[in-house]
C-alpha cells in the first residue's frame, strides 16, 4: 500500500549546521487562501533564508535582491556561502546585495502540503512567494538543477523587476525524441521512483556522491537534515516524477513556455557550470548559450552537478554583478580596461580572398607527400572548386553561419578545402590537436560542442566510442553497414556533390567567429580560444610581411597549425611525408623531398620534428642536400629550442636563415629572433631565453611581479624588470571559449585595447628584446623574493650528464627551497629516479646561480605530448616533495 504523503508545517534548521548563520532563517506564512493553506497542522509556510534584516540593523539599504532557488533534492543550505560573502562585500563598501533563498515547497525546511506539485504551479508558488516577501526589485535570479527552471519562469514572468539571470547546472529544454539522461530515467521508472527517491534516500544519497572532491560529512549531514525520514521526502519524488520526459508530459508545455521567454531575455547573464555533471552535461548548456548569447560562460574544469559545492562560485557572481549589473536593475557600463571587439573599420580581405584570385590557376596549391598511395597534388583551381562545392553542399545538408564544426582530419588536401569552406560559409571551424589523446580530446570536444563532425574513419570511431557531440559526416567513403555503425548522416563526397551547383550566399563579416583552436594542455587542461575573421586574416597579413612570402614562395609545413595557410597566403604548401600527430616521425630526407616536391622557399618545423631531423641527417644524398640547399627561411615554431639544436638543423639548410618566433595559440606570432640574434645574446648577463622583439606591429609590456610571485605592478616596456608577459597584436585572439573567468584574468589591469596576460614570466632588455624566464604558475616564492626558474636551469644544463634540467619549490610560499631535477642525457644508461649521486649534486650546485636544497634525478621529465619539451613544473614539484618528505619515490 502507497504510504499517504506528509503533511507538516515549516520549521527552522537545527543550530550548528556548518556555514549557516541561523539568523539569517525566517519563515514567511502562505498567503491567506492559497490553494495550500487550511492544511490542519499548523501555519503552513515557506521558510527561507534573508540577509535583509542584518542589512537593516547595519545600516545598510541594498541595491537590489539576490533571488536563490534550489532543485532537488537540495534546499536553501546550497546558497550558505553567498550571504557571507553579500555581507562582506557591503562591509567593505561595495554595492549590497540582499540574499533571498526560498525552500521550495514540500522541500527543505518549509511545509510539507501533503501532495506533488508541477512546474506550473512551482512557478506560481515563487510567485506568491516574492509577493508576500514584497519584493519589488531590481531582482537577480540564482538557480541550480530544477530550481533554475523555477527561477527561469519567475524571470520570463517579471521583466519589470528583472536585472539580471544567474545559473548553474540546470536545463530549460530538451530534444524531442531524444531521451532523458540515464540516472534520471532510472530515478523515474515505474516502481523505482518511490523506491529510489522516498521510500529510501537513494537519489538524496546519489546526488550528495556527485560533489568533486566528497562532500566533508558534517556537510552531507546538513543537506540530509530536512529529508531524515521516508515522509519527508515527498517532494523528492515529486520533483523526479514531475520531469518532463517526454513531449506530452502534463509539465511539457510549461517548460516550453519558459524556453521561449528566455530566448527573449536581453538583462546580463551569467552561466556557471561543472562539466562532470552526469544529467546537465553541456549540450544543456549549449542550449542555453544558443538562448542567452549575450551571457556570460565559465565552465569550471573538474566541477561537477553540485558546482556550489565545488568552486568558489559566489565571488564570480559577486564579480559579474559589480561589472554588469547596475544596482537601479540597468546593464552596467562596460569594465575598466575590457577589450572591445574587433573593428569592422580595420582594413580586412576574408582568408579565402588569394585562393579565389587563383581559382582558375592550374599550378599546384597543395601537396600531400604522406597521401595514401604516394604523394598527391591537388591545383588551385581543383581546390577552389572543392571549397566552394563543400561549402553549398555543407550548407545544403542544415549547416548554418556561427555552427560549430569540428574537423577531424588529417591535415592534407581535405582538411585544406573543408577549413576552407567551412570560413567562407561562416561556420566556426573547431581544431583539437589529437596529441590530447582521448580523454583531452573528449573534454575538448564537450566543451566546444559542436554542432558537427567532419572526420575520417579513426576520428569517427573515437566519436562514437567517446560519446562526442555533433551530426556526422564521414570524410571517407563508408559502405551502409559502417555508415550505421559510426552514426554517420552524411558522406563528404555526398556533400560536395550535392553543393556542385549552388551560389554560395553572402561570406561572414570580420567580426564574426571563426575558428576555435584548443591550446596543447602544457599548462592545464586544454582551453579553447576563438578568432574572428579579421584576426585569422591579420595573422596572415603578418606572416607574409614578416618572412615576405610571395605567390611562388612554396611552404614546407611541418607543424599543423601552419599547414593551412599556404592558401591564405597565395602560396603553394607541401605536408613531408610524416605522422603529423607524432612530429617526431619526420626525417630529413622526408623534408628534402617536400622542398624538392613544392620547391619550397620557406620551412615550418617543431622543435619535437627537428630533434628528429637532425638525427636522421645522415641519410641524406646529395640530392637530397642540394634541395635543402635552397631553402632560404627556416623556422623552428611551437617552443623553445636550444641554439645548438637550432643551428645542426640549420646546418642542413646553409642558405637558410634559421628564425625561432615565440607564440602560443593565443596569438600564433609575438616576436621573432635569428640564429645570429640568440647568439648574438648568448654574451649578455640576462637570465632566461631570448625570443627577440615583437613581429609587425605587435607590442610586449611586463607587469612586475610582488614579493609574493604576483603579477601586481603597471604594464610597462621597463627594462630588466621580472614579471609577466602582456602581449598586443591584430592578430591576438578574441577571448576564450566559454571561460569567461579566464578571459578576466587575461584581460586583467591592462592599457586600453585588446591585450592579454600571457602567463608567462621574463623582461624586456635595454635594447627591447624580450626574454623568457618560465611560467607564472612555476614562479618560486622564496624569503629573498620571487625566483623565476630558466634562468638557474640554463645554467644546470650545463654540467656533463645533464640533458635537461628543472628547477622547482618546495615548501610554503614565502619560504620555498629551491630543488633542482635533472634529466639524464637519451643514450645514457638510466639512472632510477631519486636523489642524485653525491657527484653529480655537487657539480650542479657548483653551477647553480641560487642555493639548492636538493638535486634529483628523473630518467625521463614529464612534458607536454604536442611539443615534447615542456616540462611540467608542477608535477614535478609535488614530485619532489613528496620525495623530500620521505614518501614512495616512484616516476614523476
Amino acid at each position: 500500500m502507497t504510504p499517504p504523503l506528509r503533511v507538516r508545517p515549516a520549521s527552522v534548521p537545527p543550530a550548528g549546521l556548518p556555514g549557516l548563520d541561523p539568523r539569517s532563517s525566517r519563515l514567511l506564512p502562505l498567503p491567506a487562501g492559497a490553494p495550500d493553506t487550511g492544511l490542519g497542522v499548523g501555519e503552513p509556510a515557506w521558510h527561507h533564508l534573508d540577509t535583509g534584516p542584518e542589512l537593516a540593523a547595519r545600516g545598510i539599504t541594498p541595491v537590489g535582491t539576490i533571488l536563490a532557488v534550489h532543485g532537488n533534492p537540495t534546499w536553501s543550505y546550497l546558497w550558505r556561502s553567498l550571504i557571507p560573502a553579500t555581507l562582506d562585500a557591503a562591509a567593505a563598501g561595495g554595492p549590497a546585495w540582499r540574499v533571498v533563498a526560498v525552500d521550495q515547497l514540500d522541500m527543505g525546511f518549509s511545509a510539507r502540503t501533503g501532495r506533488h506539485r508541477t512546474l506550473p504551479e512551482r512557478v506560481r508558488d515563487l510567485d506568491a512567494f516574492t509577493t508576500a516577501l514584497g519584493l519589488t526589485g531590481p531582482v537577480v535570479v540564482l538557480g541550480h538543477d530544477w530550481g533554475g527552471v523555477v527561477a527561469m519562469g519567475w524571470a520570463v514572468d517579471h521583466p519589470d523587476r528583472l536585472a539580471g539571470l544567474a545559473l548553474l547546472n540546470t536545463a530549460i529544454a530538451h530534444p524531442d525524441g531524444e531521451p532523458i539522461p540515464a540516472p534520471l530515467r532510472a530515478a523515474t521508472a515505474g516502481p523505482v521512483l518511490r523506491l529510489a527517491t522516498s521510500a529510501t534516500p537513494a537519489f538524496l544519497e546519489t546526488t550528495l556522491a556527485l560533489a568533486h572532491p566528497p562532500l566533508p560529512r558534517e556537510v552531507a549531514d546538513a543537506y540530509r537534515a530536512p529529508y531524515r525520514h521516508a515522509e519527508d521526502r515527498g517532494g523528492v519524488e515529486g520533483f523526479v516524477a514531475d520531469i518532463p520526459g517526454h513531449h506530452d508530459h502534463p509539465s511539457a508545455p510549461e517548460l516550453r513556455r519558459i524556453a521561449a521567454g528566455v530566448a527573449g531575455l536581453t538583462v546580463p547573464a551569467l552561466l556557471q557550470w561543472g562539466p562532470r555533471d552526469p544529467v546537465f552535461r553541456d549540450r544543456y548548456l549549449d542550449d542555453l548559450v544558443d538562448r542567452l548569447p549575450h551571457a556570460r560562460v565559465h565552465r569550471h574544469e573538474g566541477a561537477g552537478h553540485l558546482v556550489a559545492e565545488d568552486v568558489d562560485w559566489a565571488a564570480p557572481l559577486l564579480a559579474w554583478l559589480g561589472e554588469e549589473v547596475r544596482g537601479d536593475g540597468a546593464p552596467a557600463a562596460p569594465a575598466a580596461g575590457a577589450a572591445p571587439a574587433a573593428g569592422a573599420a580595420a582594413p580586412w580581405t576574408p582568408l579565402w580572398d588569394r585562393l579565389d584570385a587563383r581559382a582558375d590557376d592550374p599550378g599546384p596549391a597543395v601537396l600531400d607527400m604522406a597521401a595514401d598511395g604516394g604523394p598527391r597534388t591537388v591545383s588551385w583551381r581543383l581546390l577552389a572548386r572543392q571549397v566552394r562545392r563543400i561549402a553549398a553542399g555543407l550548407r545544403r545538408v542544415g549547416v548554418r553561419p556561427g555552427d560549430r564544426v569540428s574537423l577531424l582530419v588529417e591535415p592534407g588536401p581535405t582538411l585544406t578545402a573543408l577549413v576552407y569552406a567551412c570560413l567562407r560559409l561562416g561556420a566556426v571551424v573547431v581544431v583539437a590537436d589529437a596529441g590530447l589523446g582521448p580523454r583531452g580530446l573528449t573534454r575538448a570536444q564537450r566543451g566546444a560542442q559542436p554542432d558537427w563532425v567532419v572526420g575520417q574513419t579513426k576520428g569517427l570511431l573515437a566519436a562514437r566510442a567517446l560519446g562526442w557531440p555533433g551530426v556526422r559526416i564521414a570524410a571517407d567513403p563508408l559502405g551502409p553497414a559502417a555508415r550505421r555503425a559510426l552514426g554517420v548522416a552524411h558522406l563528404l563526397v555526398d556533400v560536395a556533390d550535392a553543393g556542385r551547383d549552388d551560389e554560395l550566399p553572402p561570406g561572414p563579416g570580420p567580426d564574426d567567429e571563426a575558428a576555435i583552436l584548443f591550446t596543447s594542455g602544457s599548462t592545464g587542461p586544454a582551453k579553447g580560444v576563438v578568432y574572428t575573421h579579421a584576426q585569422l586574416s591579420a595573422l596572415r597579413d603578418v606572416l607574409a610581411a614578416h618572412f615576405d612570402v610571395g605567390p611562388d614562395t612554396g611552404l614546407v609545413t611541418g607543424f599543423a597549425p601552419f599547414a593551412l595557410l599556404g592558401p591564405a597566403l597565395g602560396t603553394r604548401s607541401v605536408t613531408p611525408d610524416m605522422d603529423v600527430s607524432a612530429p617526431r616521425t619526420l626525417t630529413a630526407r622526408a623534408v628534402a623531398d617536400a622542398v624538392r616536391a613544392a620547391d619550397g622557399a620557406i620551412v615550418f618545423l617543431s622543435p619535437a620534428a627537428i630533434l628528429n631531423v637532425v638525427a636522421t641527417a645522415g641519410d641524406l644524398d646529395a640530392g637530397d642536400r642540394a634541395a635543402l640547399a635552397r631553402v632560404r627561411t627556416f623556422l623552428s615554431t611551437g617552443a623553445p629550442i636550444s641554439a645548438d639544436l637550432l643551428g645542426s638543423a640549420a646546418a642542413l639548410m646553409p642558405a637558410a636563415e634559421p628564425h625561432t618566433p615565440y607564440g602560443m595559440t593565443e596569438c600564433l606570432l609575438v616576436t621573432d629572433i635569428t640564429l645570429d640574434g640568440i647568439r648574438a645574446a648568448a654574451g649578455a648577463p640576462d637570465a632566461g631565453v631570448c625570443v627577440g622583439r615583437p613581429v609587425g606591429p605587435g607590442r610586449v609590456l611586463v607587469s612586475a611581479l610582488d614579493a609574493d610571485g604576483a603579477a601586481t605592478g603597471a604594464p610597462s616596456d621597463a627594462p630588466g624588470v621580472l614579471g609577466e608577459v602582456l602581449i598586443s597584436a591584430p592578430h591576438l585572439k578574441q577571448h576564450y571559449d566559454r571561460l569567461w573567468l579566464t578571459d578576466r584574468a587575461a584581460g586583467r589591469e591592462v592599457p586600453a585595447g585588446r591585450w592579454h596576460r600571457t602567463g608567462d614570466v621574463g623582461h624586456l632588455d635595454a635594447e627591447g628584446r624580450l626574454w623568457i624566464e618560465g611560467r607564472l604558475a612555476h614562479v618560486l616564492v622564496t624569503a629573498d623574493g620571487p625566483l623565476a626558474p630558466v634562468g638557474p636551469e640554463q645554467h644546470v644544463e650545463r654540467v656533463p650528464g645533464v640533458r635537461r634540467a628543472a628547477v622547482v619549490g618546495v615548501g610554503p610560499a614565502g619560504v620555498q627551497q629551491a630543488v633542482a631535477v635533472v634529466e639524464p642525457p637519451a643514450d645514457a644508461a638510466p639512472r632510477r629516479a631519486g636523489l642524485a649521486p653525491a657527484a653529480l649534486a655537487a657539480e650542479v650546485r657548483a653551477v647553480a646561480p641560487v642555493p639548492l636544497a636538493a638535486v634529483l634525478v628523473a630518467p625521463r621529465m614529464p612534458t607536454d605530448v604536442r611539443h615534447n619539451s615542456k616540462i611540467d613544473r608542477t608535477r614535478l614539484a609535488g614530485w619532489a616533495s613528496r620525495v623530500l618528505s620521505g614518501g614512495p619515490v616512484g616516476a614523476p
